[in-house]
């Protein structure tokens, strides 16, 4: 990584590239569903972190006025553990408040134990046993 990372929306041309950062990075992993991330990239409002070439995604859905979700969060294989994914969970915090949603949320497997851990050091809580979520009821929105 070259120590810059914009985030911006996806072109739809990038999203079969995409798709194939995924399948190398969950393809073997229990719960992979190829056309669940097609839909996800497909319907979704998908936005890239990129340097040099794309170094993940984050996908969302408003599943109500109050309520954005985080259908997938994927750091490209080579970026871990550079702050990605804590770029693009901000980004996504960002865009849910600047839509006026009180919660984000996320899915997170019970055996995921990193990826849980992930999300309750950025402050999410569960809900449920595999559910959860974020209160931006108390956070404001950056102007630009």
């Amino acid at each position: 990584m070259t120590g810059r990372l914009d985030i911006a929306p996806c072109p739809p041309a990038d999203r079969g590239l995409l798709f194939q950062l995924a399948e190398v990075a969950f393809a073997s992993e229990r719960g992979w569903d190829a056309a669940r991330v097609l839909d996800a990239l497909d319907h979704d409002r998908v936005f890239v972190a990129r340097d040099d070439g794309p170094a993940g995604y984050v996908a969302l859905r408003t599943e109500s006025d109050i309520c954005v979700v985080v259908d997938q969060l994927l750091v490209a294989p080579g970026h871990e553990r550079m702050g990605v994914g804590h770029r693009l969970l901000e980004y996504a915090e960002q865009y849910a408040i600047e839509r006026r949603a009180s919660v984000l949320r996320i899915a997170v497997e019970s055996d995921n134990s990193a990826a849980r851990s992930f999300y309750r050091r950025a402050g999410f809580v569960p809900v449920e046993c595999e559910l959860f979520e974020l209160d931006l009821g108390t956070r404001t929105p950056r102007l630009t």
